[in-house]
């Protein structure tokens, strides 16, 4: 845990204090670049890129509060190698099909919460306007990044979200946790309470579905949905 004498020293320009609470943190910053290695990129690029994520936690991290340094920064550094993939990616997709994947993406999310089903591509390329053959080129774009994720269902049956990733020390298991929290977080209200009441308050799909006033499919079906999404995103981790 940092001195917060030396955090506050460090904000007002103390290089010699700020180098020293970067190296104290090297460990963290470190933990974070492994889950990018073998993607593609060039490790001392993604460990610069998590400095500067580090650097931007140090400068905003508010000591009043009562938590730690490490557990703030772990979002600022995500976030910076994140944004380093999606600006300069291995996966080079034009400009266009990124656009196309986002709309598709978003229409799918509408159409099954209305239909409670995945729209094929006939239905996308008919409501989006455009050809089939783009609808599955932008699809696929998509997919290859999917692929990197190994299933989170075993014998049809959903695993808990905080078994993403298994066998790892506690320090890797704090950030895997910080990072679904984050991603729970961003979902839209049904769907974030859907996350909760299965795998945080381990209630059945039936029971989801009296206190939604949905049925035992649809909540199964939304589940499918949502932690594919999730999937997906978890892919840049």
């Amino acid at each position: 845990m940092c001195n917060i004498d030396d955090i506050i020293k460090a904000q007002n320009g103390d290089k010699e204090i700020f180098e020293k609470i970067l190296k104290d943190n090297n460990g963290l910053i470190w933990s974070l670049v492994k889950k990018f290695i073998g993607k593609g990129y060039e490790v001392d690029d993604l460990y610069q890129i998590a400095c500067i994520g580090f650097v931007k936690a140090v400068q905003r991290f508010d000591t009043k509060y009562n938590y730690q340094l490490s557990t703030f920064a772990v979002p600022y550094i995500l976030g910076e190698i994140k944004k380093f993939i999606r600006d300069d990616g291995i996966i080079k997709v034009s400009r266009n099909i990124k656009e196309l994947s986002l709309k598709i993406r978003d229409i799918e999310n509408d159409y099954i919460k209305k239909k409670m089903e995945k729209p094929d591509t006939k239905i996308l390329s008919k409501i989006l306007n455009v050809k089939e053959e783009e609808i599955i080129t932008a699809i696929d774009a998509r997919k290859q990044v999917e692929s990197i994720n190994e299933e989170l269902y075993d014998d049809g049956k959903c695993e808990r979200v905080e078994k993403i990733i298994q066998n790892v020390d506690e320090q890797s298991q704090i950030i895997d946790n910080l990072t679904i929290k984050e991603m729970v977080n961003n979902l839209d209200t049904r769907d974030k309470q859907i996350i909760n009441l299965r795998f945080f308050c381990e209630k059945t799909q039936s029971q989801v579905g009296k206190i939604l006033g949905i049925s035992q499919v649809q909540v199964s079906r939304l589940e499918r949905r949502i932690l594919n999404d999730m999937k997906m995103e978890l892919a840049y981790l």
